[in-house]
């Protein structure tokens, strides 16, 4: 019974993957085993099965947890580029001007249409809006 108790709680653990399900096939498999050894009542098998799963639960599962955590999303390509600082190679105004960008050069617009950046000013990165950086001066 509890060997097949088991096997049925790692095989749920593989659709859910908290490893939640995986300390309880563990307690499963280690009453399993010592109910196999033993002759004692199923009562005292259920008092192992609930140790070595709290056990496990408290023990191994923030180990593994930590271990297998994923790692926070690193923003890449265009996210990434919002708050860098780029230098204005042509004027920046409403409808035309280019920026140097991480050693690209982008055709730019700043982000309040009044304002005009003269070439050698260092502005900040506002957003991408398609394959156009929207600049500010700002601080």
């Amino acid at each position: 019974m509890w060997l097949v108790a088991g096997i049925l709680l790692a095989a749920a653990e593989a659709l859910v993957g908290e490893f939640f399900l995986l300390m309880l096939a563990g307690g499963a498999l280690v009453t399993a085993g010592f109910s196999a050894v033993t002759d004692v009542p199923v009562w005292v098998d259920a008092v192992v099965f609930g140790v070595v799963s709290l056990a496990f639960v408290l023990g191994v599962r923030p180990a593994l947890l930590h271990r297998f955590a994923t790692p926070p999303l690193t923003a890449t390509n265009v996210d990434a580029l919002p708050g860098k600082r780029a230098l204005v190679l042509d004027e920046v105004a409403e409808h035309s001007g280019t920026v140097k960008l991480d050693g690209d050069v982008w055709t730019a617009r700043p982000l309040d249409v009044t304002e005009v950046y003269p070439p050698g000013t260092t502005v900040t990165v506002m957003e991408i809006d398609g394959a156009t950086a929207v600049v500010w001066r700002g601080p």
